[in-house]
Parts: C-alpha cells; sequence; structure tokens
C-alpha cells in the first residue's frame, strides 16, 4: 500500500512541477495561481496544498532539486584537472539537455527570477574554494573572477538553448572550459 502512495505522491509532485513550467512559459511566478497549476495537472487544490504551500514554494523546491543535483555533479570531480573538469562540464551540460523546458524557462529572468542567481551562487562556492586554495590571487579577485567566468558561462548555455541546442554537450563542454582556462587565446 505505501508503495502505491509513494507513486501516487511522485505522480502528483510530476504534474505540479510540470505545470507551473508550462504556465511559466506563458507568464511570471507572480501572476501564476494556484488555482491554474491545479487546473493544468487536473488536480484539486487540497491535493496541492497536502504538497506545497503555494507557488512559490512550488518553484522554491524545483529550483532546490536542480540544484541539489548540479552540486552533487560539481562534487564529484576534481576541477583543478582540465580532463575532469571537461567531464563535469558535459554531465552538467548533458543534465541541461534532459531537462530543456526546466532549464530554459527557469534561465528567462522574468519568470524566475532568482534561479540564475542560485545557480550563479551554487558554481561560485566551489569555483572560489578552488582560486583561493591555491593562493595564485587574493580573495577579492576570485571572487570578481568567478563572477566574470559563471556569468559567461551561464550566457554560453542561455544561447546554446536559445539555438535548440545545436552542439553535442561533449563539443559545448571543451569549448567553454577552452574559454575557462585559454580565454580568447586560442583565436590569435
Amino acid at each position: 500500500m505505501s508503495e502505491k502512495m509513494d507513486r501516487r505522491k511522485k505522480y502528483t509532485r510530476h504534474v505540479l512541477k510540470e505545470s507551473l513550467i508550462h504556465l511559466l512559459n506563458e507568464k511570471p511566478i507572480a501572476d501564476i495561481t494556484v488555482k491554474e497549476i491545479c487546473a493544468r495537472a487536473d488536480i484539486n487544490r487540497s491535493t496541492f496544498y497536502t504538497h506545497y504551500s503555494d507557488q512559490y514554494d512550488l518553484l522554491g523546491r524545483i529550483e532546490e532539486e536542480i540544484t541539489a543535483d548540479m552540486n552533487t555533479y560539481l562534487s564529484q570531480y576534481d576541477h583543478e584537472l582540465e580532463e575532469e573538469s571537461i567531464q563535469m562540464t558535459e554531465k552538467i551540460l548533458s543534465y541541461v539537455l534532459e531537462n530543456k523546458l526546466i532549464f530554459q524557462t527557469l534561465l528567462k529572468g522574468e519568470a524566475a527570477p532568482s534561479f540564475e542567481k542560485r545557480m550563479m551562487n551554487l558554481t561560485r562556492g566551489f569555483m572560489l574554494d578552488n582560486l583561493t586554495s591555491d593562493k595564485v590571487i587574493s580573495k577579492q579577485e576570485s571572487e570578481y573572477v568567478s563572477t566574470f567566468v559563471i556569468s559567461g558561462v551561464i550566457h554560453v548555455i542561455k544561447d546554446w538553448i536559445q539555438n535548440d541546442m545545436d552542439q553535442p554537450p561533449e563539443e559545448m563542454a571543451v569549448m567553454v572550459n577552452h574559454f575557462i582556462l585559454h580565454g580568447l587565446s586560442h583565436f590569435d
């Protein structure tokens, strides 16, 4: 019986998340109501409220799941080794590809304004650890460098999504890591 309940809970949460993502493609979170989410999911409001307090709670949970997944990928690799850095980037890009609609939606600033900042803060933590562990640059410089690099990577990913992911994750990973490690020097 509990397995059936678990499957039912998973299904309910899944369709509510899907409904919110589809609505976020149409308008910002501030303009979406619980009633609209439930209507799209074909689930009654009392069921919604057994899982989430409101549309912002639902959005926050979606963002938390993505953040946890990304944190797992970032933690698995040694960022200082170029080969592992490429593997990590490829894994993240494959994850973005698998969840294209979610990332496409959440990386639109007006739909979910906190998501891009959340991704920046997550990746910044890992990058700062690597930059300051080498003691090559100061903490202040490493904060600016990490902002510069992460902003660039996020915008490359946004462009990649907008271009219908026209390059495979493997090629994008190599390109992104080359930009990070060598800048524009290979264009000279």
